[in-house]
């Protein structure tokens, strides 16, 4: 059967035009802009009007944290997953800080196993580094495997890659994408000393800025640079946090790069005012910093000196995020809502739909090279999301979908909602309710 979403409002190659949309088995078959013609044959076509609605690709989210396996009573692939198509993501990209951390060809292929059997969206899998793997890392297949990871700073997991000839050699070996989290070990460690000598146990959260300073990312981030400049390396680096590491990347189209950046949602949203109110629920690694560094964040994302928007989708259990500041986990789930907080910020006036879809689905098939995926083309797998920019709704443990059962954006109130999500062409998710039985495809690499 043939599925026509007919009378959208589309965006994609930014551009904004009323039009339908016809899916033939796993892809687009045909996009008629403006108007349906006058002989379009409906026989043995499902419709779905989607008049006032915006027609845009899937999200292609390239940093989730799925917990699987090893850390499954905070979340796992199956109902992150579930989450994430409810939120508009039709496509992951997951890290490697798991237990067992994906450190061998074997685990990783274990994780992508796992994946086609219970993940309702598209899926990939980032092989990590390690001081003492690298022979590992260099097997990996950029065909078939998104990139590798490496933690420039440690973070849950305790991944750290500090040996400096080892990180040389991955920079110069390497024929794949680096990503790579950064912090810099040694200035984080200073000032968590110096909190402690201060407070003790009790450090407010609002010294998590300070402890994982904006002059600890800087440093890592800056050195990362240096290197992938040396030796010509692809590098990825994740969740800038800053206004001044925005400096370090150039603007200009994301396919024209070699060095590239990435913007989360949480870093766009909140600010150290915030701490107040929400304590641990909005600690993360990089720590969320000040308005003037959110600020510059945004310019940096209208200048295409940012290149994605993504989620950092890191789940922890409410009783974990309970804790002490030292014992309080850092991490956040946002893969439900990252889609429409970007839209929400529409209405701010912060960004444009047209620029939502740039940075969270053109821009990541771009940068990763995605086969067929990203866009609304002709021929292109049928990963798509219908959006109603008309309802509202609000966060509550009601609708939320994710394992741990909260969200930092409780009792805030969207005035966008995800109402149909096809992945692979099959209608995955509508109005409230998960088509059951599903599976996404692995991703593929050009």
């Amino acid at each position: 059967m043939k599925t026509l979403i007919k009378d959208a409002t589309i965006l994609n190659d930014g551009l904004r035009y009323r039009g339908s949309l016809l899916i033939h088995g796993e892809r687009i078959e045909k996009i008629y802009p403006y108007r349906l013609p006058t002989d379009f044959d409906f026989t043995g076509v499902r419709v779905i009007e989607a008049e006032n609605r915006y027609l845009l690709p899937g999200v292609i989210d390239d940093q989730v944290h799925f917990r699987e396996p090893g850390l499954t009573h905070k979340g796992e692939i199956f109902t992150e997953s579930r989450a994430a198509i409810a939120g508009g993501v039709t496509s992951f990209m997951e890290m490697p800080n798991t237990v067992p951390q994906t450190v061998t060809q074997e685990l990783l292929e274990e994780k992508y196993r796992r994946a086609s059997e219970v993940s309702a969206a598209n899926y990939s899998f980032f092989m990590g580094v390690t001081n003492d793997n690298l022979e590992e890392v260099l097997k990996t297949d950029p065909a078939t495997v998104c990139g590798v990871k490496v933690f420039l700073g440690s973070s849950t997991g305790n991944m750290l890659v500090d040996n400096q000839e080892v990180l040389a050699a991955l920079f110069r070996q390497t024929p794949m994408l680096v990503a790579a989290h950064c912090e810099d070990e040694t200035m984080i460690r200073q000032n968590t000393e110096a909190a402690r000598l201060r407070f003790g146990e009790e450090v407010p959260f609002s010294w998590h800025p300070l402890i994982r300073s904006a002059e600890a990312c800087y440093a890592s981030s800056s050195r990362a640079v240096e290197l992938a400049e040396k030796y010509g390396t692809r590098l990825h680096i994740f969740h800038l946090s800053t206004a001044r590491e925005v400096g370090l990347f150039r603007p200009g189209p994301v396919r024209e790069k070699k060095i590239t950046a990435e913007v989360c949602v949480h870093h766009l949203w909140f600010s150290d005012e915030d701490y107040q109110e929400l304590g641990s629920r909005i600690k993360w690694n990089p720590a969320v910093k000040s308005t003037a560094d959110r600020d510059g964040l945004w310019n940096g994302l209208m200048l295409d000196q940012i290149d994605v928007v993504a989620t950092d989708h890191a789940p922890h259990t409410l009783s974990e995020k309970a804790q002490s500041y030292f014992r309080a986990p850092s991490g956040g789930p946002l893969v439900q809502h990252a889609l429409v907080a970007m839209l929400e910020m529409t209405l701010r006036r912060r960004i444009t739909p047209e620029m939502v879809v740039a940075k969270m689905c053109h821009a990541p098939a771009d940068l990763f090279r995605i086969k067929d995926r990203g866009y609304l083309r002709e021929g292109y797998f049928a990963d798509l999301v219908l959006v109603d920019p008309g309802r509202q709704f609000t966060v509550s443990a009601d609708n939320i979908l994710y394992k741990c059962g909260w969200s930092p954006f409780e009792g805030v109130t969207f005035r966008h909602a995800v109402t149909h999500t096809f992945v692979n062409g099959q209608l995955v998710f509508e109005n409230g309710l998960i088509n059951e039985g599903i599976r996404g495809q692995r991703l593929r690499f050009g």
